[in-house]
């Protein structure tokens, strides 16, 4: 039995012009039919593998009714879908409609235009995540069903987003769910500390950065009363500072305001045993990295900074935390913002903070606690002040000085000596009285004595010299070059000596006046070496 049925032997004959055509005949001639298709088909099969593709193409069929001397199939392709219809008489058997074409028509008909030559152009498809408007580039569109921008829903209108086209792959979607899903649920364990140094160390994460600032930022405004999830993120934060592989500062903008925010919000957490102190800590130490790395970049980042911390500080309708905050940023920031913004607003500020220490004026064992750190955080950063404030006098006075001239004429003036100024002598600003020696001339020259504003001095020192420097001069006047020289360190020792006595007396200045506000708590704060020249 045949698979080809009898209706299509009639239909093929009738399509070359046999219209009587009878039953037998066609069921005759309807296994021979099949046999033949057959053989061509098995026949072009041999040809598409032995050209070593899988799929069948109509030169393989071709190139079969050639081997069996056949004529090829002649006629053209389109691109056009085949369109079938349905054989008059019979339900189930349909035919492709072959249009006549008329050869004249195609002699006739224009040419079509000749194909460009193959070549190879570049241009950006995303530029730091953002993909260019280019004709080169698809353009993201809705779909056609959301294509308007807004609707009417019951006599409302409802804006309606486009879809976010995203320029990441598959791979960096995963890396990014399986972080954002440890920093959420699982900030102690070991792969979350895993992943912190992937983070801080692997170079592929700059198409990442948006995505984990918007990440940051949403969290931070949403889980201020969850205290571990902000410290997983500002340790995430820090992370991705630390990479210096990516390009983190193009994102400041955005990641600063959290951070700020875990710096000097109101309240952090909703138990009493939160450690909200160590998380503004750390959130403090970390703006003051990114300052000190970005600064020389953006140049308003750090005083935009400290006047948000000043702003703060200084505001007494802010709670004690804030106040706390405010305290620990401008610390972290360094000693000379200390000496500018804490010291000058000190005692004030410890006058209203004292009654909020004291059992017997704040009753509220809570607001005692929040007062008592701030003082601690104030105390830190003004111990800290002096600290450098002492040991840069110290270098002062350990670096010895000393002019020698190589010429005809020798000038040395040795520097030896420390000097050492009790604590009645700081607060009076008047120094003790200073040796100087030169080549042969010795004595000891009072302070008071030096007069800063006659003319002809330099840096208050000129007239220290004496008859000892009038000769000095003179012996140079021989020698251009090297008294010249001489000249020049003579005024680099003025200018170290003054430098020296200034911040002498800053710096006694400074001790005492701390000493009185804080008492003998600011005294560890004060290197051993140094103490002598304060107490």
């Amino acid at each position: 039995m045949s698979f080809v049925p009898k209706e299509t032997i009639e239909v093929i004959a009738q399509s070359i012009g046999i219209t009587n055509l009878s039953p037998d005949v066609a069921l005759a001639l309807a296994p021979d039919l099949e046999y033949r298709i057959r053989e061509i088909m098995q026949e072009s099969i041999k040809c598409m593998r032995h050209s070593m593709r899988t799929f069948l193409s109509t030169e393989d069929v071709d190139t079969a009714l050639a081997l069996r001397n056949l004529e090829p199939i002649y006629g053209f392709t389109s691109n056009d879908p085949p369109r079938f219809k349905r054989a008059a008489g019979h339900k189930d058997l349909f035919y492709i409609d072959d249009k006549d074409v008329d050869i004249k028509d195609l002699i006739e008909a224009p040419l079509p235009k000749a194909p460009l030559d193959t070549s190879i152009t570049s241009h950006w498809l995303a530029i730091e995540g953002v993909q260019p408007a280019i004709p080169e580039n698809a353009p993201v569109e809705a779909p056609s069903e959301i294509r308007k921008s807004e609707y009417k829903e019951d006599g409302l209108s409802v804006d309606v987003k486009l879809p976010v086209k995203h320029l990441i792959t598959r791979e960096l979607q995963l890396y990014y769910e399986k972080i954002t899903d440890l920093t959420l649920n699982k900030s102690g364990s070991i792969p979350f500390r895993r992943a912190l140094v992937s983070l801080a160390t692997d170079s592929g994460l700059h198409p990442l950065v948006p995505y984990f600032t918007c990440f940051v930022a949403d969290e931070v405004a949403r889980n201020l009363h969850n205290l571990s999830v902000l410290f997983a993120l500002m340790r995430l934060v820090r992370s991705l500072v630390q990479n210096s592989q990516i390009h983190i500062e193009l994102y400041l903008h955005q990641l600063m305001p959290p951070i700020i925010t875990c710096i000097v919000a109101k309240k952090i957490g909703n138990r009493l045993s939160d450690d909200h102190w160590e998380l503004r800590n750390f959130s403090a130490n970390l703006v003051a990295s990114i300052c000190h790395r970005f600064g020389h970049i953006y140049h308003n980042l750090q005083p935009r900074v400290t006047k948000t911390l000043l702003h703060s500080f200084l505001d007494p309708s802010k709670a004690l935390p804030q106040h706390y905050g405010a305290i620990k940023g401008i610390e972290a920031l360094g000693s000379r913002l200390i000496h500018l913004l804490i010291l000058p607003n000190l005692e004030p500020y410890l006058h209203l903070l004292e009654p909020e220490m004291q059992p017997e004026k704040q009753k509220n064992e809570m607001k005692r606690h929040e007062a008592w750190q701030v003082y601690g955080a104030l105390l830190g950063a003004v111990g800290q002040c002096v600290h450098e404030k002492v040991k840069m006098f110290s270098n002062l006075l350990c670096r010895p000085t000393r002019v020698t001239s190589r010429g005809s004429g020798k000038a040395i003036i040795p520097m030896s000596g420390k000097r050492k100024a009790s604590a009645d002598n700081l607060m009076q600003q008047q120094p003790p009285m200073k040796k100087l020696s030169t080549d042969g001339h010795g004595g000891v020259i009072p302070m008071n004595s030096m007069s800063v504003d006659m003319p002809g001095s330099t840096g208050g020192f000129s007239t220290m010299m004496g008859a000892p420097t009038m000769s000095m001069n003179r012996q140079i006047s021989t020698d251009n070059v090297a008294g010249r020289e001489v000249v020049d360190q003579q005024r680099k020792v003025s200018a170290t000596l003054a430098q020296a006595w200034k911040d002498d007396i800053d710096a006694g200045n400074l001790v005492s006046s701390v000493v009185e506000l804080f008492g003998e708590r600011v005294l560890p704060f004060v290197p051993n070496p140094e103490a002598f020249m304060f107490l």
